[in-house]
Protein backbone atom coordinates (compact mmCIF):
# COMPACT_ATOMS: atom_id res chain seq x y z
CA UNK A 1 0.00 0.00 0.00
CA UNK A 2 1.39 3.57 -0.54
CA UNK A 3 2.55 5.62 1.74
CA UNK A 4 1.45 8.78 0.31
CA UNK A 5 -1.93 10.75 0.52
CA UNK A 6 -3.97 13.22 -1.67
CA UNK A 7 -3.31 16.86 -0.35
CA UNK A 8 -7.17 18.82 -0.94
CA UNK A 9 -7.56 22.46 -0.68
CA UNK A 10 -9.64 23.42 1.58
CA UNK A 11 -11.57 26.64 0.40
CA UNK A 12 -13.31 29.46 2.89
CA UNK A 13 -15.83 27.99 4.34
CA UNK A 14 -18.13 27.85 7.33
CA UNK A 15 -20.16 25.16 10.17
CA UNK A 16 -23.35 26.18 11.78
CA UNK A 17 -25.36 25.14 14.64
CA UNK A 18 -28.85 24.48 13.90
CA UNK A 19 -30.10 27.55 15.69
CA UNK A 20 -27.69 29.61 13.63
CA UNK A 21 -29.01 28.64 10.81
CA UNK A 22 -32.69 28.45 11.51
CA UNK A 23 -31.56 32.60 12.39
CA UNK A 24 -29.82 32.64 9.05
CA UNK A 25 -32.22 30.39 6.68
CA UNK A 26 -35.81 30.33 8.65
CA UNK A 27 -37.60 28.84 11.34
CA UNK A 28 -36.85 24.79 10.37
CA UNK A 29 -34.53 25.21 8.00
CA UNK A 30 -32.28 22.50 6.85
CA UNK A 31 -28.93 22.02 5.29
CA UNK A 32 -29.07 21.18 0.98
CA UNK A 33 -27.03 18.31 0.06
CA UNK A 34 -24.59 19.70 -2.87
CA UNK A 35 -21.92 17.29 -3.01
CA UNK A 36 -20.32 14.78 -0.76
CA UNK A 37 -16.50 15.62 0.49
CA UNK A 38 -13.81 13.46 1.05
CA UNK A 39 -14.50 12.64 4.78
CA UNK A 40 -17.31 10.29 5.16
CA UNK A 41 -20.45 11.95 6.19
CA UNK A 42 -19.44 15.99 5.29
CA UNK A 43 -20.74 17.04 2.61
CA UNK A 44 -21.09 20.86 0.76
CA UNK A 45 -24.42 23.05 0.99
CA UNK A 46 -26.18 24.96 -1.43
CA UNK A 47 -26.46 27.35 1.51
CA UNK A 48 -24.31 30.64 1.92
CA UNK A 49 -23.76 33.55 3.67
CA UNK A 50 -21.98 36.64 3.70
CA UNK A 51 -19.24 37.07 6.66
CA UNK A 52 -18.89 40.57 7.62
CA UNK A 53 -15.43 41.96 9.52
CA UNK A 54 -14.59 45.26 10.43
CA UNK A 55 -12.90 46.52 7.35
CA UNK A 56 -14.93 44.47 4.56
CA UNK A 57 -17.25 41.26 4.00
CA UNK A 58 -16.33 37.53 2.05
CA UNK A 59 -20.16 37.12 -0.10
CA UNK A 60 -21.07 33.97 -0.83
CA UNK A 61 -19.39 31.60 1.78
CA UNK A 62 -20.34 28.13 1.57
CA UNK A 63 -21.67 25.76 4.41
CA UNK A 64 -20.18 22.44 5.08
CA UNK A 65 -22.81 19.95 6.61
CA UNK A 66 -23.80 18.28 8.79
CA UNK A 67 -25.01 20.74 11.60
CA UNK A 68 -22.24 20.92 14.45
CA UNK A 69 -22.46 22.07 18.51
CA UNK A 70 -20.53 25.18 17.71
CA UNK A 71 -20.37 27.19 14.52
CA UNK A 72 -17.14 27.89 13.39
CA UNK A 73 -15.78 30.14 10.36
CA UNK A 74 -12.63 29.18 8.45
CA UNK A 75 -10.36 31.76 6.68
CA UNK A 76 -7.57 31.80 5.07
CA UNK A 77 -4.94 34.30 6.90
CA UNK A 78 -5.10 36.43 3.36
CA UNK A 79 -9.11 36.48 3.81
CA UNK A 80 -9.13 37.10 7.14
CA UNK A 81 -6.80 39.99 7.04
CA UNK A 82 -9.09 41.38 4.10
CA UNK A 83 -11.98 41.91 6.62
CA UNK A 84 -10.08 42.98 9.08
CA UNK A 85 -10.46 40.03 11.55
CA UNK A 86 -7.58 38.73 13.74
CA UNK A 87 -8.10 34.75 13.20
CA UNK A 88 -5.20 32.31 14.99
CA UNK A 89 -4.27 29.41 13.50
CA UNK A 90 -6.25 26.54 15.16
CA UNK A 91 -7.23 23.11 14.91
CA UNK A 92 -11.13 22.59 14.23
CA UNK A 93 -13.23 23.04 17.16
CA UNK A 94 -10.59 25.08 19.08
CA UNK A 95 -12.49 28.73 18.67
CA UNK A 96 -11.88 29.88 22.52
CA UNK A 97 -11.03 33.52 22.28
CA UNK A 98 -10.50 32.92 18.37
CA UNK A 99 -11.46 36.36 15.70
CA UNK A 100 -15.24 37.49 15.75
CA UNK A 101 -17.40 38.62 12.81
CA UNK A 102 -21.11 38.71 12.00
CA UNK A 103 -22.69 36.36 9.86
CA UNK A 104 -25.82 37.19 7.11
CA UNK A 105 -28.11 35.11 5.88
CA UNK A 106 -31.64 35.71 3.98
CA UNK A 107 -33.69 35.52 7.20
CA UNK A 108 -31.06 37.01 9.45
CA UNK A 109 -28.17 37.81 11.06
CA UNK A 110 -25.78 35.90 13.41
CA UNK A 111 -23.36 37.60 15.33
CA UNK A 112 -20.01 35.86 16.54
CA UNK A 113 -18.11 36.78 19.36
CA UNK A 114 -15.64 34.32 18.70
CA UNK A 115 -15.51 31.25 16.09
CA UNK A 116 -13.14 32.72 13.46
CA UNK A 117 -10.23 30.69 13.07
CA UNK A 118 -7.63 29.95 10.27
CA UNK A 119 -7.02 25.78 9.86
CA UNK A 120 -4.07 24.37 10.89
CA UNK A 121 -2.69 22.28 8.03
CA UNK A 122 -3.68 18.81 9.36
CA UNK A 123 -4.00 14.99 7.79
CA UNK A 124 -7.18 12.71 8.48
CA UNK A 125 -6.26 9.20 9.06
CA UNK A 126 -7.90 6.18 9.86
CA UNK A 127 -6.11 4.00 13.09
CA UNK A 128 -4.64 1.51 9.96
CA UNK A 129 -3.28 4.70 8.06
CA UNK A 130 -1.63 6.05 11.31
CA UNK A 131 -0.08 2.46 12.00
CA UNK A 132 1.17 2.37 8.71
CA UNK A 133 2.38 5.98 8.14
CA UNK A 134 4.27 5.28 11.70
CA UNK A 135 2.05 8.03 13.32
CA UNK A 136 -0.47 8.65 16.30
CA UNK A 137 -3.20 11.21 16.93
CA UNK A 138 -1.77 14.58 17.34
CA UNK A 139 1.27 13.72 16.21
CA UNK A 140 2.73 17.01 13.71
CA UNK A 141 5.05 15.83 11.30
CA UNK A 142 6.12 17.38 8.01
CA UNK A 143 4.78 16.24 4.86
CA UNK A 144 6.84 16.67 1.33
CA UNK A 145 4.74 18.00 -1.51
CA UNK A 146 6.20 17.31 -4.78
CA UNK A 147 4.52 20.00 -6.88
CA UNK A 148 5.87 21.19 -10.80
CA UNK A 149 7.98 24.32 -9.93
CA UNK A 150 7.31 24.83 -6.45
CA UNK A 151 8.17 22.20 -4.11
CA UNK A 152 7.92 22.16 -0.78
CA UNK A 153 8.04 20.82 2.52
CA UNK A 154 4.95 21.60 4.93
CA UNK A 155 5.98 21.90 8.83
CA UNK A 156 3.39 21.80 11.82
CA UNK A 157 1.05 19.22 10.10
CA UNK A 158 -1.40 17.84 12.98
CA UNK A 159 -2.43 13.85 12.15
CA UNK A 160 -5.86 13.78 13.16
CA UNK A 161 -6.87 9.80 13.53
CA UNK A 162 -10.21 8.15 13.67
CA UNK A 163 -12.23 4.97 12.40
CA UNK A 164 -14.49 7.95 10.86
CA UNK A 165 -12.06 9.52 8.52
CA UNK A 166 -10.63 9.03 5.41
CA UNK A 167 -7.16 9.45 4.45
CA UNK A 168 -6.52 12.84 3.09
CA UNK A 169 -4.59 16.00 4.27
CA UNK A 170 -6.27 19.66 3.98
CA UNK A 171 -4.56 23.08 3.49
CA UNK A 172 -5.97 26.09 3.10
CA UNK A 173 -6.09 28.65 0.25
CA UNK A 174 -2.87 30.21 1.12
CA UNK A 175 -0.74 27.42 1.33
CA UNK A 176 -2.46 25.72 -2.39
CA UNK A 177 -1.31 28.73 -4.14
CA UNK A 178 2.21 29.19 -2.64
CA UNK A 179 3.31 25.31 -3.52
CA UNK A 180 1.37 25.77 -6.81
CA UNK A 181 -0.90 22.33 -5.99
CA UNK A 182 -3.13 20.93 -8.55
CA UNK A 183 -5.88 18.70 -8.18
CA UNK A 184 -4.03 15.54 -8.20
CA UNK A 185 -1.44 16.61 -5.38
CA UNK A 186 0.39 13.90 -2.97
CA UNK A 187 2.01 14.20 0.27
CA UNK A 188 4.36 11.80 1.96
CA UNK A 189 5.28 12.79 5.99
CA UNK A 190 9.25 12.75 5.68
CA UNK A 191 11.43 12.56 8.99
CA UNK A 192 13.70 15.60 9.13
Amino acid sequence: MSKKFIIETSARHLHVTQEDLETLFGKGATLTHKKDLSQPGQFACEERVTVVGPKKELAGVSILGPVRPETQVELSATDARSIGIAAPIRESGDVAGSGACKLVGPCGEVELTQGVIVAKRHIHLTPEDAEELGVVDKEVVWVKCDTDGRKAILGDVVCRVSKNYARAMHIDTDESNAIGAGRELEGEIIKL
